[in-house]
């Protein structure tokens, strides 16, 4: 049999999660890389395979966007921080994609957009209208959004013949993560009590923007309408010194951040989901150890457990990359998991 050509891939910003996809559309053989964009200017004009220790393969890092829309590629693995995390919400990582989208090319994002559908009516039009004009999809994915937090909990159901309550728990170690942009910037570990509360406001902004749409996902494909969707979290203080990959950690500085995420129906909860964020998670004492648990109260009751996951920034980017082939051969237009193929046999939600 012939084998088909292989998909042409440009990735779109570099950081710790965009680096590992690079490394993977470099090293598989069904891609090819059409074209890398960067914000670092000390990445512009860097060959991509030396980027991710590789050898040369002759594309040169860019931060040129017009010229990036210009190449000819099947897909983009659109990667940034989420542009809420930045103060100017969703409506810019809109403008990128419509753009991208627009041009003739897939895209599949990690900022969100697991389920626009969340922001209105509007948004889902203007992003349509781009599919349309390219013949292009677009797919939001990611671990958490994206994977533990909505495909998981609705795979199960699928054994249920009643949902009463969806609860879902991350549990993540920051010890060895290497950025300190995502670190400290942007979850304020390391920083004082009155400088977290200031500095976590951009970080809260993004955080309910996410876990909204994966709630509103999960509640509507259950055939649940929610009233809101309520978000709190709490933080704790060291009180020894320790030092991680992005920096030390002092007494008295935030060493760990709880997030809950509840999707109520008449003041009760439908789905909950719990984050809980340690800087070292040997240090930190408080709230569970990490990993991910998934759990179904109905009938029946069900409970999930993955214990560890070593590299949790490489599965956000391994699960995009793996999407690939499906996502370009999807018609055009808005692509949740469940059209990636569709989830069938899913239980009844009922609130007892």
């Amino acid at each position: 049999m012939p084998v088909p050509p292989p998909y042409r891939v440009i990735q779109w910003a570099t950081g710790a999660v965009g680096r590992s996809a690079l490394r993977s559309v470099l090293t598989r053989p069904e891609f090819e890389l059409a074209g890398v964009l960067v914000y670092d200017p000390d990445k512009i004009g860097v060959d991509a395979g030396e980027l991710v220790g590789l050898s040369p393969v002759g594309v040169r890092c860019t931060d040129d966007v017009e010229r990036v829309l210009k190449l000819e590629a099947d897909c983009v693995l659109h990667m940034p921080l989420p542009a809420s995390y930045f103060g100017d919400g969703v409506g810019s990582d809109v403008e990128t994609i419509c753009a991208l989208l627009a041009s003739g090319k897939n895209v599949i994002t990690t900022t969100g957009f697991v389920y626009p559908r969340c922001y209105g009516s509007g948004l889902v039009e203007r992003l349509e209208d781009a599919c349309r004009a390219g013949g292009t999809t677009l797919h939001g994915t990611g671990v958490i959004p994206g994977f533990m937090s909505d495909l998981l909990p609705l795979t199960m159901t699928a054994l249920s013949s009643r949902v009463d309550h969806i609860y879902v728990r991350e549990s993540s170690d920051f010890r060895l993560h290497p950025s300190r942009q995502v670190t400290v910037d942007m979850m304020g570990f390391t920083r004082s009590a009155k400088d977290y509360t200031a500095s976590v406001r951009p970080f809260r902004s993004m955080q309910r923007a996410l876990f909204a749409e994966s709630v509103q996902l999960v509640a509507r494909t259950l055939g649940v309408e929610l009233d809101e969707v309520e978000e709190s979290d709490e933080f704790e203080l060291a009180n020894e010194e320790f030092e991680i990959a992005a920096g030390v950690v002092r007494p008295g500085t935030v060493c760990a951040s709880r997030w809950l995420f509840s999707g109520l129906v008449r003041g009760r909860p439908f789905m909950t989901v719990e984050c809980v964020y340690k800087a070292d998670a040997t240090r930190v004492r408080r709230w569970p150890s990490p990993g991910f648990v998934i759990h179904v109260e109905g009938v029946p009751q069900m409970t999930m457990a993955v214990e560890e996951m070593t590299h949790g920034l490489c599965a956000v980017a391994a699960h995009a990359v793996n999407s690939v082939p499906a996502v370009c051969s999807a018609p055009p237009g808005i692509a949740t998991f469940l059209d990636l193929p569709p989830v069938t046999g899913r239980g009844t939600a009922r609130l007892a």
